[in-house]
């Protein structure tokens, strides 16, 4: 593979996602303030009754009822931490992952920003009501921060951008992790041997190369029952199926050159004797479409079952999935209640766990690993762009939310946690555009 070659399969897929999750970005800010203001308006009842109605699903005699909000919260969010299980394995086999000189600095900088921002929470909350809130201000909104950069234009380089994927990538590991091991409830332990009973079917297909991707899809949603019902949180299942799905290709890249080359000289060639003044053919109609149809085969098969699944259904997770999430979890009901008992160690810790810690943590461990030789920062960015860049990572939103959902779930604490969430990641966001657009000069 050259160079140049191994470059483009590197960038093109992480240029894709970032345009993606950029738009993505400024679509969650207008739901954001719908929800808000659907929230707070005369109709604020039915925006608690519609999220709370009962949804059931049935198959026979099984079924599962739950309300819309649990559905959106447990069903669809296990399909955006599938696309992000999808996305991590991607960058650690052909990504900026997959070599320890490219992993080592956004891994440190990951590593820096969620150690100190629950590092700051827990001193706010210890042996305080709230210190199950600590994981909330770890987390990053890549879409938001992406919306962010975005709005700088050629200002912010390329490589800022990568590097911003590449962490926020890291974090999300940090997330799952946390997720998994400290926001768990009581355990079934029949349905959980279950769920990893599945998990190790599915390992078992991928190592005999099986690329049919229903089969996956199918025990994917047995493996996403088995964990909802085991009481550990059933996004885990998307991470642990999207770990199952191949990521080689049926053929090489060579393969899929020479033969569609073969196909296509000989469709050149038929053409050419049809269009002949020398000779007269009848156009062979059934040539031409099995020659299309082996092209069509062969860009299938270049293809693996994870970057195909990647590219169908990121679209479906920035566009739909988050927005609908946002919709239904950031509307929040503001009266005198909530602002007059706003500043209080819940709110303190999240707030300043997102916009100090997040990116001191990120600048300090960077440059601490940068001086005693660890690792070396890119040239292509200054240390008050990274500055800039830990700032966007203070925009935790999306995910903010979501482990507020699970660390406040039933609490009157969860309302404050949202709007500290939200308030928090406005900061953050204005504070790097602003940042940003001072350390990086315009391109001409």
């Amino acid at each position: 593979m050259t160079r140049l070659t191994l470059v483009r399969r590197i960038l093109h897929p992480l240029q894709e996602f970032v345009q993606a999750e950029a738009f993505s970005g400024v679509l969650l800010m207008l739901v954001t303030l719908t929800a808000l203001a659907w929230a707070n308006s005369p109709w604020a009842a039915t925006y608690e009754e519609f999220w709370n109605s009962p949804l059931t699903i049935s198959v026979g005699g099984f079924g599962l009822s739950k309300a819309a909000i649990l559905w959106i919260n447990d069903g669809l969010m296990a399909v955006f931490f599938f696309v992000v299980g999808l996305e991590i394995k991607r960058e650690m086999l052909t990504g900026e992952l997959s070599s320890f000189s490219n992993a080592a600095f956004p891994v440190v900088a990951a590593v820096g920003g969620m150690l100190v921002p629950a590092g700051v929470y827990v001193w706010f909350n210890y042996n305080q009501a709230g210190i199950d809130g600590w994981g909330i201000p770890m987390a990053t909104d890549i879409a938001f921060a992406l919306g962010v950069l975005t709005l700088l234009g050629n200002r912010a380089p390329l490589t800022l951008k990568l590097f911003l994927v590449a962490f926020a990538i890291v974090d999300d590991i940090g997330a799952v992790l946390v997720i998994a091991l400290f926001y768990t409830a009581e355990v079934n332990f029949l349905s959980l041997w279950v769920g990893f009973l599945i998990f190790g079917i599915l390992i078992i297909l991928m190592a005999v190369r099986v690329r049919a991707i229903w089969f996956y899809v199918l025990l994917g949603l047995i493996m996403w029952v088995a964990f909802l019902k085991s009481g550990v949180h059933a996004t885990i299942a998307g991470i642990l199926l999207a770990i199952t799905i191949p990521a080689r290709s049926k053929v090489t890249e060579q393969e899929f050159i020479s033969s569609t080359d073969t196909l296509l000289g000989e469709l050149h060639a038929l053409h050419f004797a049809q269009h002949s003044k020398q000779e007269e053919v009848l156009p062979e109609e059934e040539s031409f479409q099995a020659a299309v149809h082996t092209i069509e085969q062969n860009c299938e098969e270049v293809l693996s079952p994870l970057q195909r699944l990647e590219h169908a259904l990121h679209p479906w997770v920035a566009y739909a999935i988050m927005p609908v999430f946002a919709l239904a979890n950031a509307g929040i009901f503001i009266d005198a209640s909530l602002t007059d008992g706003f500043l209080n160690p819940i709110s303190w810790g999240i707030i300043l766990g997102l916009v100090v810690g997040k990116p001191l943590g990120i600048l300090l461990l960077t440059w601490l690993a940068a001086v005693t030789g660890l690792v070396r920062k890119p040239d292509t960015f200054s240390w008050a762009q990274l500055l800039g860049a830990g700032l966007l990572g203070g925009i935790g939103f999306t995910m903010s939310i979501f482990i507020a959902n699970l660390a406040f779930a039933g609490s009157p604490f969860l309302a404050q946690a949202k709007l500290a969430i939200l308030c928090a990641s406005l900061v953050a966001g204005l504070g790097a555009y602003l940042l940003l657009r001072v350390s990086s000069p315009a391109k001409a």
